[in-house]
């Protein structure tokens, strides 16, 4: 990708980029606050931009090499886990309920700690954030099999998915400040290396323990590797900490009064909590079809090593789905009909699997496959039902914090489904019904509006009521001084 054809933050506010992405629409958010704040007598609201920072092309190649390089490190922490997790549970001495519970700690790592990104973002920097998060990841895959223990296992684990948490909630954010005009080809390779980084870690983890020879400590530290590289091209970056920390989200300033940005509502916002709940039940078939999807195979007669081999292709199906949907995304006014297209491919995949599992277990293991690309769609959401740094950073932090919590139940009521009717039916079923509320939020998600409107809106409605109120009363204590001093006929 030549540095030419990125654009790249200027030291001059720009607020094509840093608020709304089309000059057209800058102004046109621009004229409807004064309209509104001109009808109501109050003056017009300070337009806010974010600060920007001066930057190099090298910086921003740097950009596109770290966010792909975090991009592949930020899920072999939880898959080659379960690629080994038998060998775990042995060595470990650990049981089948703290093993359970292991399955349900990373949706719930993600929610806790996501929330506290956006603000560690705006004291550090984005760019920092991400530098050390990747290195909480490096510092947890590479302690965690050699503390000795299921306490330390999973305190590493958690000091490794506290990483990943903030890493996942700041990617959007970044995509959105440094190019702002390529939210879907970036977001396209972002998720298509956080695919191959899943697919690899669940195929070649076992390999490479028998390669090592060490049994599966070695077979799981060796993932850290890969995460410590990942750090290096945020460095440079983190040096320049009070510039990145300029270019923060939500460190907006307004361009006439240097007052800070005031901070959104999200939660009056109808689309954020529409995209949470679609980003919650898409990573709960995720969680659902990476955790159980091979079991359902192998009950069904499907040899291990083919249902191992199922599950792969599934998973490697997010690889270039994940770079074209983005894409397609950000060319279309809606994104609901690509949310249905996905939908109706999960309802199939979920159909063939309750209908004959074995029989046509490849086409059940593609269409699934193309359903959980729901992920780059709700990720590109995030970067487009935004208009700026501050917006998005909310948006990613309420989004991906709700949506995993939302996600924790799901895998351990198929265990208990599955374990109560002895067989795959009713959880097949409880999948399939699922899907439909996650198209219908999907639709909702995807339509052509921004959380800034919504969440602003109440708040400016206030603001120009409590102006409007204030500018009536100085008007009408001024009459009264005129009328007093001039007579009647001034009235």
């Amino acid at each position: 990708m030549a540095s030419d054809d990125i654009p790249t933050p200027s030291s001059t506010p720009d607020p094509a980029r840093d608020t709304p992405d089309t000059p057209d629409a800058a102004a046109k958010a621009a004229a409807t606050a004064t309209g509104a704040a001109s009808s109501a007598g109050a003056p017009a609201r300070e337009d806010v931009r974010p600060t920007a920072r001066p930057t190099a092309p090298w910086a921003t190649r740097l950009v596109v090499v770290g966010i792909a390089l975090a991009a592949l490190s930020l899920r072999p922490a939880i898959t080659s886990l379960g690629a080994l997790l038998a060998d775990v549970r042995a060595g470990l001495g650990m049981s089948g309920s703290v093993a359970g519970l292991l399955t349900s700690v990373p949706p719930l790592c993600f929610a806790a700690f996501g929330v506290m990104a956006p603000r560690l973002a705006r004291r550090f920097g984005p760019a920092a954030v991400v530098g050390a998060g990747m290195t909480a990841v490096t510092a947890g895959l590479l302690l965690r099999p050699y503390l000795g223990g299921t306490a330390g296992f999973l305190a590493a684990s958690a000091l490794a998915l506290m990483g990943i948490a903030v890493s996942n909630i700041l990617m959007p954010v970044i995509v959105k400040r440094w190019f702002p005009d390529r939210v879907g080809p970036m977001t396209g390779l972002y998720s298509m290396a956080l695919a191959l980084g899943t697919s690899a870690a669940a195929a070649v983890t076992v390999p490479l323990s028998d390669a090592l020879g060490g049994g599966w400590r070695p077979g799981l530290a060796v993932w850290a590797l890969p995460a410590a590289v990942a750090v290096l091209p945020w460095l440079p970056l983190v040096r320049d900490r009070d510039r990145d920390r300029g270019a923060a989200p939500g460190a907006g300033v307004s361009a006439a009064a240097g007052t800070p940005a005031p901070t959104l509502r999200i939660t009056r916002s109808r689309t954020a909590w529409a995209l949470a709940v679609f980003f919650g039940l898409q990573a709960t078939a995720a969680y659902i079809t990476m955790g159980w999807m091979a079991q359902i195979f192998r009950d069904a007669g499907v040899p291990a090593g083919t249902a191992g081999l199922l599950l792969a292709v599934t998973m490697v199906m997010g690889v270039p789905l994940a770079f074209v949907i983005p894409r397609l995304a950000t060319r279309l006014p809606r994104q609901g009909p690509i949310v249905l297209v996905l939908g109706a491919c999960g309802l199939a995949g979920y159909a063939g699997l309750y209908v004959a599992p074995a029989g046509g277990a490849w086409a059940w293991a593609l269409l699934l496959g193309i359903s959980n690309c729901a992920f780059p769609l709700a990720l590109t959401l995030v970067g487009m039902r935004a208009r700026t740094g501050a917006g998005v950073a909310q948006l990613s932090a309420f989004a991906q914090s709700t949506g995993y919590l939302i996600s924790v139940p799901g895998p351990l009521l198929v265990g208990v489904l599955y374990q109560g009717s002895g067989g795959w039916g009713l959880p097949i079923a409880l999948m399939a019904g699922l899907m439909v509320p996650q198209m219908v939020t999907g639709v909702l998600a995807g339509r052509n509006r921004t959380v800034e409107d919504e969440a602003m809106g109440a708040v400016d409605a206030v603001d120009v009521v409590s102006a409007a109120g204030t500018t009536g009363m100085t008007a009408g204590a001024e009459a009264g001084r005129s009328g007093a001093g001039s007579g009647p006929g001034r009235g």
